[in-house]
């Protein structure tokens, strides 16, 4: 699957944030999905001493199989030159493209994607998530490990416990941009926020069904395995 271009990658760090503000209007925080029968994860990582960067995505089938567990049905790792330097803010920038080559081998289009970082719980509110949701178009919910903005209380000890993330907006109006997911009893929260075309209750529910005996859900957590076998090295593509 080739998404049509939706911009240009070499630009400026004012440029890029110019755009991501542009962009961050387009971003749909309501439902636009239709029946689930595909589910990607999504997970994006750095080698080489951040010179090349590595996407990896699987897709796997919903509803679960009999025995709980959820079956692949493709998956595909991509490399290519990192395009931008690490910037805090303008991570999409330097993530989205190797996203978009490992998307490009798939032969499978899912009706959702889940991305290992933030979906609107952003500064500029265009964090990886909805950055590629807006490429794809293609609904997309952000499962991050830490808080990039917003504050929060403590969710409560157990699974399925969970708290507003809210931020400051544009007018100096507080807005809720995220929740605060205690995914597994008393272990660390993760931050669930819509990437694109995902309502937040919409997104906190297809995490927490997702949710295995892990911390993540199954579909990032299956694709950070994936990136991480030294063996899909040599199965990759590089553009």
């Amino acid at each position: 699957m080739s998404p049509s271009p939706l911009h240009e990658w070499d630009l400026a760090p004012r440029e890029a944030i110019a755009l991501q503000k542009r962009l961050a209007g387009r971003v749909e925080r309501e439902d636009r999905l239709g029946e689930v029968r595909r589910i990607a994860g999504v997970d994006i990582g750095f080698e080489d001493g951040g010179a090349t960067t590595r996407a990896a995505v699987v897709v796997l089938a919903w509803p679960p199989e009999p025995a709980g567990s959820l079956a692949v049905v493709e998956q595909a790792v991509h490399r290519e030159p990192t395009r931008m330097p690490y910037i805090p803010g303008l991570l999409s920038f330097r993530e989205v493209p190797a996203a978009l080559g490992a998307f490009a081998t798939l032969t499978t289009r899912p009706q959702l994607v889940m991305v290992d970082g933030q979906g609107i719980a952003h500064p500029r509110r265009l964090g990886v998530a909805s950055h590629l949701g807006l490429w794809l178009d293609l609904p997309t919910i952000g499962v991050a490990k830490t808080r990039l903005c917003g504050r929060h209380a403590e969710p409560g000890p157990w699974r399925g416990d969970w708290v507003p993330l809210a931020d400051s907006g544009a007018e100096g109006e507080e807005e809720v941009i995220g929740a605060v997911l205690r995914s597994r009893a008393k272990v660390k929260p993760i931050f669930v926020s819509s990437g694109h075309r995902v309502s937040l209750p919409t997104a906190l529910d297809w995490v927490i069904r997702c949710l295995g005996r892990t911390k993540l859900p199954e579909p990032t957590r299956l694709a950070d395995r994936l990136a991480s076998r030294r063996d899909q090295k040599q199965n990759s593509t590089t553009r």
